[in-house]
């Protein structure tokens, strides 16, 4: 009951018989990711369910520093806010119309769940459907809820760690609080955190994370097996490029609402809303093996600048379109060097 399980408890049980299963207690349930998302495309899912989403923003930024390779990039937001992910699905399982609840089952199997019509594998983990045969790629988390007398930032900042196989986030929530953590294909992201303590401080309050998913749908086949269908994380629906996946997936629900009757139907349709994945997926597998062909990347690149200069607003910032850039001599220069053995140079 994550964020496609809450949506669509919500969404379904206007017409159907319907019950979500939590394998967590009620008490213990927790929202992982760092609760960042875009105000304006998530707006209209939470009007959906009857949730005012305003009520729930913790944090409205206005710039985010991103820093690599020697450089700092400070470019401004669109509307990325950080808002109280637990208390938004939270009310969206609240005011769905009449269903089951079913908190500390852990589902294993189709057969624990006989004599259901459907089956929605929201797991993000695709605990009920095939394993994925190639192309399978997850990506290592951590990240902490962390207090802060005084913020090391004052509003978001991103740091791209060595090797590019991921970055370093820290998210703030408000009063001195902020989610702290790092992705890293490279295995990297407990060591990137724990540096940022050692150059940051703070007072670390929980640990959270799990590997996320990066594989794009048309590599998540099949979307189906027996009764069970998946959505969100467990096909998908993950962004390659940010490792974001609060709105996609939303949409990827809101697709299997709106094709419930007609699975196959909802297969297409996903396959063609999230196309682009496939590329970006392809623009990074090089760059996660740490040898980049120039020619081979200049069409997938150019296909990457243009999509991400067409949908700043659906990811809440202006990454191309900095305000302020600053160089470190040193560090970029070796982040030149390691790039240039990366292309072959």
């Amino acid at each position: 009951m994550g964020v496609a399980g809450s949506y669509l408890i919500n969404q379904l049980s206007r017409d159907h018989e319907v019950t979500g299963f939590e394998r967590y207690p009620q008490e213990k349930v927790e929202c992982v990711c760092a609760w960042g998302t875009s105000k304006r495309f998530i707006e209209r899912f939470a009007k959906d369910c009857e949730v005012n989403f305003d009520e729930h923003i913790m944090y409205e930024g206005k710039t985010i520093t991103t820093s690599v390779g020697g450089m700092e990039f400070e470019s401004p937001l669109r509307g990325l806010v950080t808002f109280n992910k637990h208390t938004v699905l939270e009310e969206m399982r609240e005011k769905a119309r009449g269903a089951e609840f079913r908190y500390g089952s852990w589902v294993r199997s189709e057969q624990d769940l006989v004599g259901f019509d459907l089956i929605i594998d929201a797991t993000g983990l695709r605990v009920l459907l095939p394993k994925i045969q190639s192309h399978e790629l997850r990506i290592p988390c951590v990240e902490y809820r962390v207090k802060y007398d005084t913020p090391p930032f004052d509003d978001y900042y991103l740091e791209i760690l060595d090797g590019m196989g991921g970055y370093l986030w820290y998210f703030p929530l408000g009063d001195g609080w902020a989610h702290v953590g790092a992705g890293d294909l490279n295995h990297g992201h407990v060591k990137a955190v724990e540096s940022f303590f050692e150059r940051f401080g703070g007072e670390r309050e929980k640990i959270i994370g799990r590997p996320i998913r990066l594989c794009p749908p048309v590599y998540c086949q099949p979307f189906r097996s027996g009764k069970v269908v998946g959505v969100g994380e467990s096909i998908g629906t993950v962004f390659p490029l940010l490792g974001e996946g609060i709105i996609p997936t939303l949409e990827c629900s809101e697709l299997l609402v709106k094709n419930i009757g007609d699975l196959d139907r909802y297969r297409r349709r996903v396959l063609r809303k999230f196309a682009f994945y496939e590329t970006a997926y392809n623009f990074l597998m090089p760059v996660f093996r740490g040898k980049v062909g120039l020619l081979e990347q200049a069409s997938m690149s150019q296909a990457v600048l243009m999509h991400m200069m067409a949908n700043q607003d659906r990811y809440g910032v202006a990454l191309l379109q900095p305000t302020r850039v600053t160089i470190e001599p040193i560090a970029f220069i070796r982040q030149a060097i390691s790039f240039a053995q990366m292309i072959g140079v």
